[in-house]
């Protein structure tokens, strides 16, 4: 279940499905920004993220990314991470974030093996299956399985607001083999579940321990970014992650 927190008095979101050290910040809390009036707010802000994470500011890494299906595992030594959208951590001594304004912020954790990631999904990784992948990434290299893998999906676009063209809806009903109850059809358009798709996703490659946002960006754009609503903003807001 999802519930409100504070860090420095800015508000996140975080999922009582996972125990180690996860959040998903508000607009008010932005780390992520190509506006120049914002940077100084949005360093101030990372250093109350790595204060509370307890790390030095180099240890806090985010990767470029350009919605691939690219996989990467962050490393301290390692501080650039080009067309990467879904970052593993195997280590405690890192914090990781991706950005998101729309697109769907997936944090898995295998509480076995104590190794995680965060995983951005658009469209675009959602129907190339970026989390598939990075589920299979760790099931294939860390030796990790599904059945101990939980796996919290953040603030997106919903259902209720996210239509989409013909071939968008093709590629993603092929992401998954049961599409079921996850595209509609209203007054002509169509609308699909990107939150529900990345969780059936999930249940397909075994992954069955899954908490759900009930947050829409586009709906809930006072609390969020959304760069539908907000007609192509840089502003994100971000998921964040570090192993205990």
């Amino acid at each position: 279940m999802f519930y409100s927190a504070k860090i420095n008095g800015k508000s996140v979101i975080k999922s009582d499905t996972i125990c180690v050290e996860h959040f998903f910040t508000t607009r008010e809390f932005c780390i992520k920004s190509k506006d120049v009036q914002m940077q100084d707010i949005v360093l101030s802000n990372k250093q109350s993220v790595c204060d509370y994470l307890h790390i030095d500011s180099d240890r806090l890494l985010s990767p470029c990314q350009t919605h691939t299906s690219n996989v990467e595992l962050a490393s301290a030594i390692k501080h650039e991470y080009p067309e990467t959208d879904a970052l593993i951590v195997t280590s405690n001594d890192i914090g990781i974030f991706l950005n998101f304004a729309d697109c769907t912020p997936i944090i898995i954790y295998d509480e076995v093996k104590n190794i995680g990631a965060v995983v951005h999904a658009g469209w675009r990784g959602t129907a190339s299956n970026i989390l598939t992948k990075t589920v299979y990434k760790l099931a294939n290299e860390f030796c990790s399985n599904p059945d101990n893998i939980k796996a919290v999906i953040g603030p997106a676009i919903g259902f209720c607001c996210y239509n989409v063209g013909e071939d968008v809806y093709s590629s993603l009903k092929a992401s998954v083999s049961d599409f079921t109850g996850l595209s509609e059809i209203r007054n002509g358009d169509i609308f699909v579940d990107l939150k529900s798709i990345n969780a059936r996703q999930l249940l397909e490659c075994g992954v069955t321990k899954i908490d759900i946002a009930p947050y829409c960006t586009c709906c809930n754009n006072d609390l969020f970014y959304s760069y539908r609503k907000e007609n192509g903003t840089t502003n994100r807001h971000s998921a964040v992650f570090k192993l205990s």
